[in-house]
């Protein structure tokens, strides 16, 4: 039988150190970026801005402007494609439909079907995600170097699609 070794502070700061937990948090600060300067947008609706500002709209809300096609969606896909239950993403879209994000409409392709589509004010929305993300993309850029940004891009791209 074998012991396991003691476990001192110093080998316990893996748990706060590892790429995991690293890249969430990553992903959380760029998210949270990302939706602040889409509350200084101009383009964004007030409504929307204010819901933002107020800590309504959140990273889950991100899913939907991350995900959903321009052409629509079935909620099935679009819960498949951001990772989520579709009962969980069936609650988001609800909340963006009250919000005039998006909205339901017969699929083309089977009259039993229902498709989520973007609305005007969403296609306002995505643009203003956009260049939030480019805006964000481009502090991270100056932050931590052009060559630092470029292999982390491309790292990140080779693990995410390997």
């Amino acid at each position: 039988m074998t012991e396991n070794p003691p476990t001192t502070a110093l080998d316990d700061r893996w748990r706060q150190a590892h790429l995991g937990r690293l890249l969430g948090h990553a992903m959380r600060r760029f998210d949270e970026r990302v939706l602040a300067l889409m509350t200084h947008d101009a383009e964004v609706p007030l409504a929307l801005s204010n819901l933002a500002a107020r800590g309504q709209v959140g990273a889950a809300h991100i899913h939907i402007t991350r995900h959903l096609a321009l052409g629509g969606s079935r909620l099935t896909d679009l819960a498949a494609s951001a990772g989520m239950s579709k009962q969980a993403m069936g609650d988001l879209v609800d909340q963006c439909v009250a919000w005039d994000l998006v909205k339901r409409e017969p699929d083309p392709l089977d009259a039993r079907a229902r498709r989520i589509v973007f609305t005007p004010t969403g296609l306002l929305w995505l643009a203003a995600f956009r260049a939030a993300v480019a805006q964000a993309e481009a502090e991270f850029r100056a932050q931590v170097g052009q060559d630092v940004a470029t292999v982390v891009a491309l790292g990140l791209e080779a693990y995410a699609l390997a």
